[in-house]
């Protein structure tokens, strides 16, 4: 049987970029993994990823939680920086 860590070591993606697709998405953690495997696949799905956490930046500035919209940044940069086909803007 397969854990959580193993499909997220198969799907390039960190914990915390996962937590971001789950949040936007509202869906289980591995539901989230599952979409994202699938996402980071393909040059749409990689920007949807990206519009995914800067959607989640925005929900935690506009609810007064900047602690967690700066891990929120932190794990944007992670993203772009480790998938460098993405655009910057």
């Amino acid at each position: 049987m397969l854990t959580f860590d193993d499909c997220l070591k198969v799907c390039c993606l960190t914990d915390a970029e996962i937590d971001a697709i789950a949040e936007h998405e509202n869906l289980p953690e591995m539901v989230a993994l599952e979409l994202a495997n699938y996402l980071v696949q393909t040059p749409d799905g990689r920007l949807r990823i990206r519009r995914m956490i800067l959607d989640d930046i925005a929900a935690a500035a506009a609810h007064g939680n900047a602690a967690h919209a700066l891990v929120l940044k932190a794990t944007l940069k992670h993203f772009i920086d480790t998938h460098p086909e993405n655009p910057r803007a």
